[in-house]
């Protein structure tokens, strides 16, 4: 039977890539996110390219629409064997002495409790597949902290704390935990979000650096991590630009 992963976050950027090309690698994957006009199209994309994909709108903050993902899942034709948590986000970049309270409660409800409703609500299918992986794609901000990203930085650190857990409880029961860490990635819409539409701001973070990771090079981290044999684990999987040696030192051009 086809085995299905599911992925998070699916409507644009890492999630999008990574929907396209679990689908190439044969996968049937469940694209959820709460844009579904743009999961449509993606969908679309993918069915003219040989793949197959089905559509779920799905919002991670919400109990009620994580359990139409799994019920969704459970509709689904073949064992669900892959969850890709993706659906995360920042917003600010304002100090720990000034930060809005709502950013954060939201980077907190989407990045970590996200996380947790999605596996809570799909590990028992990934449990009964025999042969799970649940990938957390988290960030470098999930290890190391910086001027103005405390809330992002904090709600990541949680986040990669309950990717660990989750490994240690899960040891001796077929689903493997991975955790991927991105670090500088260029993408249509992340750092639009972060400074709220301001796109001179969202253009200054990539300024001089002539090749920061894309999505499809985080989705290329994704396939290879899920599609190693079983009994491989890969714990944790730290990729950057060239450009990008720290998080505070990036070569910029000029």
């Amino acid at each position: 039977m086809t085995s299905v992963a599911v992925v998070t976050g699916a409507s644009s950027g890492i999630g999008a890539a990574t929907v396209r090309r679990l689908a190439a690698e044969g996968f049937h994957v469940l694209a959820a996110a709460r844009r579904t006009d743009r999961l449509a199209d993606l969908v679309r994309e993918v069915d003219a390219n040989g793949g197959a994909a089905t559509a779920v709108g799905c919002d991670v903050t919400s109990d009620e629409s994580v359990a139409h993902l799994a019920a969704a899942a459970a509709a689904a034709p073949g064992p669900v064997t892959l969850l890709v948590n993706n659906a995360g986000g920042a917003r600010g970049l304002d100090p720990v002495e000034t930060g809005a309270i709502g950013d954060w409660q939201w980077m907190y409800d989407v990045n970590v409790l996200g996380t947790l409703r999605v596996t809570q609500a799909l590990l028992p299918a990934l449990i009964s597949s025999g042969a799970g992986t649940i990938v957390v794609v988290s960030s470098t901000a999930g290890f190391t902290v910086y001027e103005g990203g405390g809330g992002y930085a904090a709600a990541k650190h949680a986040q990669t704390a309950v990717a660990g857990t989750l490994r240690l409880e899960l040891c001796g029961r077929p689903v493997r935990v991975v955790e991927i860490d991105p670090g500088m990635v260029r993408t249509e819409e992340f750092s639009l979000v972060r400074f709220d539409g301001d796109a001179d701001r969202a253009d200054a973070v990539y300024a001089g650096v002539s090749e920061p990771l894309v999505a499809d090079d985080v989705a290329d981290c994704v396939a290879w991590c899920a599609t190693r044999p079983q009994h491989v684990n890969v714990d944790r999987l730290v990729v950057r630009p060239l450009a990008q040696a720290a998080q505070h030192k990036v070569h910029r051009a000029g």
